[in-house]
């Protein structure tokens, strides 16, 4: 249908929105162009003040901004809202750390003086998924903006409403007009928007095939990426691990956003020794989950973005039971929707499941299950979980459980991926960088790195 709201859960078609004219694209192209002139000259004072008040006006009007996004892509409203406040956060972050993080580095060299600068590269394109249409586009935003440069958003065709409410976002908050715009487009225009002189660089979080064609058009123009794609996250638990804390972390990572998430845990490498435990347990916490109207508060697992996501899942799951694999739970969509009101019947359902006794050669050993569905692997040691971990091309996040300091050092040393965290949730954290390796993606986001991946790192000697 190109570019719509369809709510998700229902199926029905809210709003249809026209794609911007060739015409419209250039004049939007054009005021970014006019505003950079302006904008990379402001002060940092002044872009932090601006960013402060982008965080009052998501809090502020964060419940209508979480009905949104309920509205649009599913996830639980409580969730949404959650994540219009950790927008803000971010915002607020960049405000009180982008000077320290931008200031002049000096060097030691046989100049009078030398010193690093960091200078903003101009106009970037963001290229934004549907999963968290709010927080993916504000860890870009918000350095991007405080570094001085402006902000061409292509939101995810499913979206739309998310994608103008962040513009009015900015909007409201007082940046100069065009600083940051949104364009109604298609996948299919991308290409020659790259090719446009005036975008400098592009950054896109998505599919593999989505970020290699968005990396494959900016090489030949020879212009800077930075791409956060999927993800297979391991999620090892060992035999001296908290298994209580363990089992209930681990439902909510793999439910996280409806289980639509690339850092949610998604394979449980369990230690066979503790295997049967952390399986009923995890059952029992799947069993508890209700599932439902996104808008209701008291669900915990909303439908699935759109129908060729449920799909994709089923084909997978479906391959995976084919093939010898057990559903301890789950992996029936019509028992499901038995249990839903009518009025839900045409939405894009999966229910919770857990898939043990996988054997090799199944979609599980290499894809990524983006949906409600947790692989379970027992494994004899902590040198076989690790080498199941780092078996597939992904390298996003993992997650670590043991309370034996070695075993700690030796999952934090040897799982490829780009963050590890022991003991505890994969997250993304403004405070810390993020990204992955392999066909996971490159560069970097938040932290100090991600300020400093759509700048000019100049050198300055002076004598």
């Amino acid at each position: 249908m190109g570019i719509a709201t369809i709510n998700p859960a229902t199926g029905a078609t809210v709003q249809v929105f026209e794609e911007l004219t060739d015409a419209a694209l250039e004049e939007k192209l054009a005021k970014a162009t006019q505003v950079l002139a302006h904008y990379r000259q402001t002060t940092l004072s002044q872009r932090a003040a601006w960013l402060h008040e982008a965080a009052r006006v998501l809090e502020n009007n964060k419940q209508a901004y979480g009905q949104l996004m309920t509205l649009e892509m599913g996830k639980p409203l409580a969730a949404a809202i959650a994540e219009v406040e950790k927008s803000a956060w971010v915002c607020r972050f960049y405000a009180d750390q982008g000077a320290e993080f931008l200031a002049d580095v000096p060097a030691r060299t046989d100049a009078s003086r030398s010193f690093v600068r960091y200078q903003p590269l101009g106009c970037i394109l963001a290229v934004m998924p549907w999963n968290f249409p709010f927080w993916q586009v504000f860890r870009f935003a918000a350095p991007a903006l405080m570094a001085g440069n402006v902000g061409l958003l292509k939101h995810a065709s499913n979206v739309p409403q998310c994608a103008l409410a962040i513009e009015e976002v900015f909007h409201k908050a007082g940046l100069p007009d065009g600083a940051f715009q949104t364009l109604l487009i298609g996948a299919g225009r991308i290409a020659d928007l790259v090719a446009d002189d005036r975008i400098q660089a592009a950054t896109l979080t998505g599919s593999e095939p989505a970020g290699a064609s968005l990396a494959a058009a900016c090489g030949r123009q020879i212009k800077k990426t930075v791409l956060e794609l999927g993800g297979t996250d391991p999620f090892i638990v060992m035999p001296s691990a908290d298994l209580e804390t363990a089992i209930a972390t681990a439902a909510t990572a793999r439910m996280l956003n409806n289980g639509q998430s690339c850092i949610a845990a998604k394979r449980f490498i369990v230690h066979e020794a503790i295997a049967e435990a952390f399986e009923v347990g995890l059952r029992d916490r799947f069993a508890a989950l209700q599932v439902g109207d996104p808008m209701l508060p008291e669900v915990t697992v909303g439908p699935l973005a759109t129908p060729s996501i449920v799909v994709e899942l089923e084909q997978q799951v479906h391959a995976c039971l084919a093939q010898g694999a057990k559903a301890l739970i789950g992996g029936d969509i019509a028992a499901l929707k038995a249990q839903l009101p009518a009025a839900l019947q045409g939405g894009n359902w999966f229910p919770p499941t857990i898939l043990t006794q996988i054997p090799p050669g199944t979609p599980a050993d290499q894809e990524e299950f983006f949906g409600p569905v947790a692989l379970v692997f027992r494994v004899a040691s902590l040198e076989q979980a690790i080498q199941l971990a780092n078996s597939t091309p992904l390298g996003l996040g993992a997650s670590g459980w043991s309370q034996d300091p070695a075993e700690q050092e030796r999952m934090i040393q040897d799982l490829e991926a780009g963050a590890v965290f022991i003991n505890g949730l994969v997250k993304s954290d403004p405070r810390l960088p993020f990204g992955g390796i392999k066909r996971s993606g490159y560069g970097r986001e938040l932290g100090r790195e991600g300020i400093l991946e759509f700048v000019n790192v100049k050198t300055v000697w002076v004598k």
